[in-house]
């Protein structure tokens, strides 16, 4: 690098590193002024406060909002170089407007090479511990109320519950059916299904057993009977979250098991999914829109840039939950959904670019 590109690349990262610390800090302050009435409510230990939750929830937040905070930090930087009149002194030196961009490159790719292997296999990790603590502390205790449940637990073997109990970890009026061509062969029925935590299988009592060959029905029945089935208690556990928890082997996994349960409703995975992919783009593509738009001096200051800036930025994240919302209600495919604001935002930065001083 030369001696531009390392006092460029050196600033940006500082001031990223700034802004993450500021906006960590504001976040932390007003979550925690929100929350302080439940923690004293709740007796929760402050270790635990600092540890399982803070811990988990710092780095959550700074991964969440890292294409915001690369851009604010980018806008900031830039704004003032301009108004030291640095990037006309840079321009008139020889440099072009795509050279003078590549530190700023160096350091948004570093920051999103890093961001998508956080985000893909280290994150989900610590927000096990986040989502647990919440679960434990600041939310309610969950009770399972769907009814009428049914799922595909094999190729041709289906179960079904009238209702599940997620606490005695008890299913009622439950049914297991084969089939085979598409007739029933095997039905078996019970009034009721519980989990054994010591053996880890399910437990059936009094049950039935009725066998179909042709028109010809017998039946069998017996006291009880313990089975193992592609059926587990977490299955009917809170699904807070679960997504976040995921790593991206464990995503896809999680999927492909839904679809093969009859599952269709998997938009909230899936958009996650992709949007692990997007957001080193997206924290690229800002990095450019932030260098465009504070690359020229301002009559207002470097104040009114950072102001625009912070309003862009605000733009992008309606762009998101929006788009988000839509990819996990089903409204908006889950690819198109994860990657529509970054799409947008390569259009405006496309036109633009246009407009800047080279």
């Amino acid at each position: 690098m030369k001696l531009i590109d390392k006092y460029i690349f050196t600033k940006f990262m500082s001031t990223f590193i700034f802004v993450v610390l500021i906006i960590n800090s504001i976040i932390c302050v007003i979550d925690y002024a929100e929350k302080v009435d439940t923690f004293l409510k709740k007796k929760v230990p402050a270790q635990a406060i600092l540890f399982d939750y803070y811990a988990t929830f710092i780095p959550y937040i700074t991964n969440m909002l890292i294409p915001i905070t690369v851009f604010i930090a980018t806008v900031f930087i830039t704004a003032r170089l301009a108004a030291r009149t640095e990037i006309i002194a840079i321009l008139a030196g020889g440099v072009s407007f795509q050279r003078m961009l590549l530190p700023y490159l160096m350091g948004a790719s570093i920051i999103a090479i890093s961001t998508f292997l956080m985000n893909s296999y280290v994150m989900p990790h610590a927000n096990k511990v986040k989502v647990h603590f919440e679960k434990i502390y600041l939310k309610d205790t969950y009770y399972y109320d769907e009814t009428n449940i049914h799922i595909k637990i094999a190729p041709n073997v289906y179960a079904y519950m009238q209702s599940y109990n997620n606490l005695s970890k008890i299913g009622y009026l439950f049914t297991l059916e084969e089939f085979r061509n598409k007739a029933l062969k095997q039905k078996l029925t019970a009034e009721r299904i519980e989990w054994d935590s010591v053996k880890q299988l399910w437990k059936i009592p009094i049950y039935k057993i009725h066998t179909f060959e042709g028109e010809k029905e017998t039946v069998t029945s017996g006291v009880t009977i313990d089975t193992v089935l592609n059926l587990h208690p977490k299955d009917f556990e809170s699904k807070h979250l679960l997504h976040e928890t995921l790593t991206l082997p464990e995503l896809d996994s999680y999927v492909q098991e839904q679809l093969s349960r009859g599952v269709t409703n998997v938009g909230v995975f899936l958009v996650e999914k992709y949007e692990r992919f997007t957001y080193p783009f997206a924290i690229v593509l800002l990095t450019i829109l932030g260098v465009i738009v504070s690359a020229r001096k301002s009559r207002q200051g470097t104040g009114m840039l950072v102001a625009f800036g912070f309003l862009l930025a605000f733009v992008f994240v309606t762009f998101v939950r929006m788009s988000r919302s839509m990819g996990q209600a089903g409204t908006l495919d889950p690819l198109l959904a994860a990657w529509l604001p970054t799409l947008i935002f390569a259009v405006i930065t496309a036109v633009m670019y246009r407009t800047v001083p080279k």
